[in-house]
């Protein structure tokens, strides 16, 4: 078989969430799919898995919220502590409610440049990261799935076929 990926362009949303359900149910594995803007329905269509990122978007903000309750407790409480307004700062927790806007905006703080930083990590593009797309309609008005043959139990002339009778308006074959 050949280790060329095997590209089938559509030009309708709903065509290629079809497709993409009829390709997989025949136990061919879909690499990705590329499109303009999100598809609903692709990711169970194509059987791609959940995602965990929102697991790492709750381990930045508890992180942003435990670096800000130690900030508060360092610098307003051991190290600088300051009688404002006849209010002493002997301890964290009699002063808790005052902490709680700054413990907030960090979570956040931190949560969204964390997020930010794994989503680019984890789709390649980082700052000087190669173009990983594979043809530029996708950015305007096609679709793309794309196919690695090599790694299925199907023959290519079945695949290619499959997919033309799912509604491609043309196959490419690519790197």
């Amino acid at each position: 078989m050949s280790s060329k990926l095997i590209y089938a362009v559509y030009d309708d949303p709903d065509t290629t969430v079809e497709a993409g359900r009829i390709v997989t149910d025949a136990g061919i594995k879909v690499n990705t799919v590329y499109s303009p803007f999100p598809v609903h329905g692709i990711d169970d269509a194509i059987k791609l898995p959940r995602t965990r990122i929102s697991v790492a978007a709750f381990l930045f903000g508890a992180m942003g919220t435990s670096f800000a309750a130690w900030m508060t407790w360092y610098m307003l409480i051991y190290d600088w502590p300051m009688n404002v307004g006849g209010k002493p700062s002997f301890s964290f927790a009699e002063n808790f409610p005052s902490f709680v806007p700054v413990m907030f905006e960090l979570t956040i703080l931190l949560g969204a440049h964390g997020m930010i930083w794994t989503f680019f990590f984890i789709s390649g593009i980082l700052p000087g990261a190669k173009n990983k797309n594979p043809d530029p309609r996708t950015t305007d008005d096609k679709f793309i799935i794309e196919i690695d043959p090599s790694k299925q139990a199907q023959k290519e002339d079945e695949i290619i076929g499959m997919l033309k009778n799912a509604g491609a308006i043309e196959i490419n074959r690519g790197e």
